[in-house]
């Protein structure tokens, strides 16, 4: 069974079943914040997987067109699709655990991107 794969606008395919396991993996299990750390040299491949988020955010940017707009579903999506853009310019913190929440902080993004895009974040309008 391969991976699903979303066709995003003149850029390449989105393999939305590698981010949401690179998110996890990153996160640890149930988005734990006190999950053990990924070992040092395999966060920077992670994170790197990671800022590929910027291929899904034009999927989610295009979502608001195609909903209600009384709906704060609507809504949600668009600063959802902004605050992602934030993140891709945001640089890690200073100190030892700069990386990890740099990394835990793009995979939550991810996560909230990929619910928008399976439509799976969508409160009820």
């Amino acid at each position: 069974m391969s991976a699903p794969v979303k066709q995003t606008t003149g850029t390449e395919p989105v393999d939305t079943t590698i981010m949401r396991e690179t998110a996890a993996r990153v996160l640890g299990p149930e988005s734990e914040t006190d999950a053990p750390l990924p070992a040092h040299e395999s966060l920077d491949i992670l994170i790197g997987q990671l800022r590929d988020l910027e291929l899904l955010i034009p999927e989610v940017e295009k979502m608001p067109i195609r909903m209600s707009k009384e709906g704060t579903a609507r809504y949600c999506a668009s600063a959802c699709a902004g605050g992602a853009r934030g993140k891709l310019t945001a640089r890690p913190g200073r100190g030892p655990d700069g990386e990890v929440e740099y990394g835990r902080r793009l995979a939550r993004v991810v996560q909230a991107l990929l619910d928008h895009s399976e439509n799976k974040a969508a409160p009820p309008s």
